[in-house]
């Protein structure tokens, strides 16, 4: 599809002011704008929420695993002595 000719965006500018009059039109892009305000807003919240709880992991202390009593590595490698 192509675009469409800047006479014809003028043609339906003045048929959405003659429908909904210049009040109505304002308000509607005035609740547009602080509807895109407040998604920038929530992207960037976001982002710092999950800077912040990565920092937080990142800063928390990581204890060491200890062994479970038993479980010690053992040499099952096979001997070339000959069995008796």
């Amino acid at each position: 599809m192509h675009m469409p000719s800047p006479m014809a965006l003028l043609v339906i500018a003045i048929v959405v002011l003659v429908l909904f009059g210049r009040g109505k039109v304002s308000s509607l892009m005035g609740e547009f704008g602080k509807g895109i305000t407040a998604f920038k807003k929530g992207l960037n919240d976001g982002t710092s929420e999950a800077n912040a709880e990565r920092n937080a992991a990142l800063d928390k202390p990581v204890q060491p695993i200890q062994p479970v009593p038993g479980t010690e590595a053992r040499d099952v490698t096979p001997s070339n002595e000959p069995r008796v």
